[in-house]
């Protein structure tokens, strides 16, 4: 018995479209370049990190961050920690443009600043890196979907990250 194979329906018309398109387009339609403009990034592009941050209620201690709107090229920041109804540990923060780049600057219990450079930024995900700080050598923050803020202060490979849970709050 010889029996034919017929070609679905479906293929028989993609050929056909193929061949269509293949002879009005012109001969570099697919393979033609594209010049596409990349936006540097600038300090506003960091907005969503603004606000008033606190650990969720219930731990040992209570930490919080707060972070100024971006304006004149800065954005303005503070973290405390209280245990025990007494602050124990504070900091003063800023991220500011420069012409080499944005920095990520603080001053734990208020010595002198060190600066973390922007190195990777994607939607709502900023990662700042001084791989010649003793601790932390990166500093990364991730705003969730569910508006809770991560930050993770990371030592490199032999020291152990910490990671701080923030929620929105008013005062």
């Amino acid at each position: 018995m010889n029996r034919k194979r017929l070609v679905p329906p479906t293929i028989l018309i993609m050929i056909v479209v193929g061949i269509t398109l293949s002879s009005i387009l012109p001969r570099n339609a697919f393979t033609q370049s594209v010049d596409i403009e990349i936006k540097p990034i600038t300090i506003t592009d960091l907005g969503w990190m603004s606000g008033d941050w606190k650990t969720p209620a219930g731990g040992r201690a209570q930490i919080e961050e707060h972070w100024t709107l971006p304006a004149g090229g800065t954005m303005l920041g503070m973290g405390r920690t209280i245990v025990g109804g007494k602050t124990v540990e504070f900091e003063y923060l800023r991220i500011e443009q420069r012409a080499d780049g944005i920095f990520y600057v603080a001053s734990p219990q208020g010595r002198p600043p060190t600066d973390f450079k922007l190195t990777h930024l994607t939607g709502q995900e900023v990662v700042f890196e001084n791989p010649e700080h003793d601790f932390p050598k990166r500093i990364i923050y991730i705003k969730n979907a569910d508006g809770s803020l991560v930050a993770t202060v990371d030592g490199g490979v032999k020291t152990k990250s910490q990671v701080f849970s923030y929620l929105p709050f008013r005062r």
